[in-house]
């Protein structure tokens, strides 16, 4: 491989353009946990309905993704990696659009819902996309390429929202989607999955992933690692304002700001880990020091009793940078299994990790009531990463996996490959 080659490889328009798709994706997513208390106060809300109904709707947006994340991911095996692309963006902007006219809350939960559905194939389709198309010496570096311009949508999602009303910021997340949809119509098909439709190979099937032990037993593994993540954004750093309260913070706490903040800290975070990654010549290593330092940072957050709020935010970043793991957990999940999985594994990994929010803040408001908001999330946070750091002991290392593979409930069928990199290149084939 020639000097300019990685760069020329990560410029492809499929690399940029996934980018940009998790960039909308990651906007939309994260859009409620920053307008969560201005807009349930502009519907009449009170302020412990904030707190009930906010994690009710982040609840049900999150079961949109579980739902939507099985229904992408076979699609996505079944149809194509495009197919989901173009769908699932255009499901979520329109609803985006709408959930900015909603009067009610019933109206704001339903659209959160079909959001989520929406929402749910972005990443593993653009995920499964560029680990497919790019060389394996450098695909960790695609997939961080991704991860790290995707989180810059939570970020543009804060200063839209500061500037604009949020009836407005959704219809700024919508119209974006629309924009993207355009760009997408220049996008190709990945080569290995065109050539594995021409085989005999069942695709899509989602219950081939509960038909082997050792199958079932990786693909839990690939969703357990990625819990604390979702623990860190769907309670400590979502519930921001009542925990810089109960640990003495003075001044009000902006929820807002603290998503803005902790996923400023992501991006640094997809970056380092990603390149450490590269340098290890391991995911599992790469993830194993972000995972500890995730862990000791949750302990900082909920120990930390200061009355500065300058202190609670740079927590909040620091917590949000070792949260950067969320690169290799998604390319792990990818690389797991054969090309007739990969898009339903790479689609329903994240979206499970995304829902077990569910269960996570439904123990966790056990917990509170039971020893307090702060010892509470203690509790719950050890509980959620003893069990991830056992799934990451008992993953594969991908790092050097060749991905031209089926999965089959026989060994696994060797795919010879040709070379695909335009539709002009496939007409010629």
């Amino acid at each position: 491989m020639t000097a300019n080659a990685p760069l020329r490889h990560l410029l492809k328009i499929p690399v940029i353009v996934a980018a940009l798709g998790y960039m909308v994706d990651m906007y939309d997513l994260f859009l409620f946990n920053i307008v969560r208390v201005p807009s349930l106060r502009d519907l009449g809300l009170t302020q412990e309905e904030l707190f009930t109904k906010g994690a009710f709707i982040l609840n049900v947006q999150m079961a949109g993704m579980l739902l939507g994340g099985i229904l992408w991911g076979v699609l996505g095996d079944k149809r194509g990696r495009l197919s989901v692309l173009f769908g699932s963006i255009l499901l979520y902007s329109l609803a985006n659009i709408a959930n900015g006219f909603v009067a009610t809350f019933d109206q704001y939960l339903f659209l959160r819902f079909i959001a989520g559905i929406g929402l749910a194939g972005e990443l593993g389709a653009g995920i499964t996309l560029v680990a497919e198309i790019l060389p394996k010496e450098i695909r960790g570096y695609g997939t961080t390429l991704v991860a790290t311009v995707g989180v810059l949508g939570a970020i543009l999602a804060y200063f839209v929202a500061d500037i604009f009303s949020w009836r407005t910021s959704y219809f700024v997340g919508g119209g974006l989607g629309l924009v993207l949809l355009l760009m997408r119509v220049s996008v190709f098909e990945s080569g290995i999955f065109l050539h594995l439709k021409n085989k005999h190979v069942k695709r899509g099937n989602f219950l081939m992933l509960f038909s082997s032990w050792a199958r079932f037993s990786k693909y839990m593994s690939s969703i357990l690692v990625g819990m604390p993540i979702w623990f860190v954004s769907g309670v400590l750093i979502f519930f921001s304002p009542e925990f810089g309260q109960a640990l003495g913070v003075t001044e009000p706490v902006v929820a807002g700001k603290a998503v803005m903040l902790a996923f400023a800290g992501q991006v640094l975070g997809d970056i380092i880990s990603g390149y450490l990654s590269q340098v290890f010549q391991s995911r599992k290593k790469g993830m194993l020091v972000f995972m500890l330092g995730s862990y000791a940072m949750m302990l900082v957050y909920l120990l930390t009793t200061t009355q500065s709020l300058t202190t609670f935010y740079i927590i909040c970043a620091c917590l949000g940078f070792f949260n950067g793991f969320w690169t290799l957990f998604v390319t792990i999940a990818a690389e797991l299994f054969g090309t007739n999985l990969r898009a339903t594994v790479a689609t329903t990994v994240p979206n499970f990790v995304r829902a077990s929010v569910i269960p996570i803040s439904t123990l966790f408001l056990l917990a509170k009531g039971e020893w307090g908001i702060t010892n509470g999330a203690i509790a719950v946070g050890t509980l959620v990463m003893a069990i991830s750091l056992l799934a990451l002991w008992r993953l594969e290392e991908t790092f050097t996996k060749d991905l031209n593979y089926a999965e089959e409930d026989a060994p696994a069928l060797e795919l010879a490959v040709p070379e695909v990199s335009s539709p002009k290149a496939l007409s010629e084939k």
